[in-house]
């Protein structure tokens, strides 16, 4: 009996040791974020981050690797505006869609991309795309194009002869002409405001059937801006290495991540975040202030960038800057203004800082000009960085 006893007694020793030791770990667990971490560890990332090369000037984008189809959208939006013809029109994204899919080439007229410079032909000549085999309706502005727009855009149209370019043929049948250059009749009032797709079936004639259209920039066609970035054949997969404005970027001002900080930080004021309207200098003033604290050159050290995901500041200019509010998340463009990068997930524990591109919508209307709305379009992921890894913070180089 007293052997029983005495394993029996050592039994429950050993499991008042196991308790104490298995409540201890789950409170460490707790309070140290370790719980979060391994749930990070087991559970995949929602989506990954974009391609990045280690530059004398920081991280960068992988140009080379970067392009409209991988750019995944992680929350669902829509929203109604005024378009370029005097009407409205709609945008909706979903989660999980590519920005490809909803994003116009007009949000995009940039200098830092320059996009509407590219034609079709140097796009699929660095795809190996065969024009030949596509479709007039494959290129989405072919749509809403006169033939006074087209011979304003394709080189050379308007000398030929109506009957040699076979759909401005059948176009001009539907008006009752038969002969002449396509230029004259292209002055003719019954057919010189009607869209190219009011007359006949785009899908009937290949892409190379109106000869040289290939060769004509994007930014020739009337409202070219009005194009989905898919509806220019080859663009959507185009890496951003070929876009004739990244050359002009001023990637001179950098800093390094020197201290993730969790949204218990409140009220701070050395802010090197904000937007184009209201400067890259704007305070926290509120409780919840999650940012990344820089180290650099003079004054750079102990400068701030603020989360997005917690402080909004005013964006936007022109009649679509009333969209979503006149906000946008907080950050900088140091990659130019077709997109906004965005501090959004930080974590202490790892010392890790994720950042996210925000897209905005561009109108050029009649008579009014160019507006775009805030940076509203996001998140999608974009680089991640570590403590002491080198970040662009681009111009301008303000420091409050």
């Amino acid at each position: 009996m007293k052997s029983s006893f005495h394993l029996n007694d050592n039994a429950l020793r050993y499991l008042i040791f196991f308790s104490l030791a298995g409540s201890l770990f789950i409170h460490s667990f707790i309070k140290y974020g370790l719980l979060n971490q391994v749930v990070g560890f087991l559970l995949p990332e929602a989506s990954a981050q974009v391609p990045v090369v280690n530059s004398p000037n920081g991280f960068m984008p992988d140009w080379s690797r970067l392009k409209f189809s991988d750019m995944i959208i992680s929350e669902s939006g829509s929203v109604t505006y005024p378009d370029s013809r005097g009407g409205t029109e709609s945008r909706t994204w979903t989660t999980g869609q590519s920005i490809a899919e909803f994003m116009e080439l007009g949000d995009f007229e940039t200098p830092q991309l320059a996009i509407e410079n590219l034609n079709l032909s140097t796009i699929a000549g660095v795809q190996g795309i065969n024009l030949g085999r596509l479709r007039l309706s494959d290129f989405q502005l072919t749509g809403w194009q006169t033939l006074p727009n087209l011979v304003r855009a394709v080189p050379g149209l308007g000398n030929r002869s109506v009957t040699s370019v076979r759909p401005i043929r059948d176009f001009a049948r539907r008006f009752g002409i038969s002969s002449g250059t396509i230029s004259n009749i292209s002055r003719n009032s019954s057919l010189s405001n009607v869209p190219l797709s009011r007359g006949i079936n785009l899908r009937n004639y290949s892409l190379t059937s109106i000869p040289n259209i290939q060769n004509a920039s994007i930014n020739r066609f009337a409202n070219w801006q009005d194009s989905k970035i898919i509806g220019v054949p080859g663009l959507s997969t185009l890496t951003w290495n070929n876009l004739p404005g990244l050359r002009t970027l001023d990637l001179s001002f950098v800093a390094k991540v020197d201290l993730p900080l969790r949204d218990i930080e409140a009220n701070r004021t050395r802010s090197i975040s904000g937007s184009y309207q209201e400067g890259f200098n704007v305070p926290c003033l509120q409780n919840n202030c999650a940012h990344a604290e820089m180290s650099g050159i003079g004054k750079t050290t102990g400068t701030q960038w603020m989360s997005g995901k917690f402080q909004k500041v005013n964006g936007g200019f022109g009649i679509l800057k009333a969209l979503n509010g006149g906000k946008e998340p907080t950050g900088r463009n140091p990659f130019g203004s077709s997109f906004k990068q965005v501090i959004w997930n930080i974590d202490e524990a790892s010392g890790s800082v994720k950042t996210a591109m925000f897209f905005r919508i561009c109108k050029t209307i009649p008579f009014i000009g160019r507006t775009c709305s805030p940076y509203f379009i996001g998140p999608v992921p974009f680089i991640e960085y570590r403590e002491k890894d080198p970040i662009v913070l681009g111009k301008p180089n303000s420091l409050p």
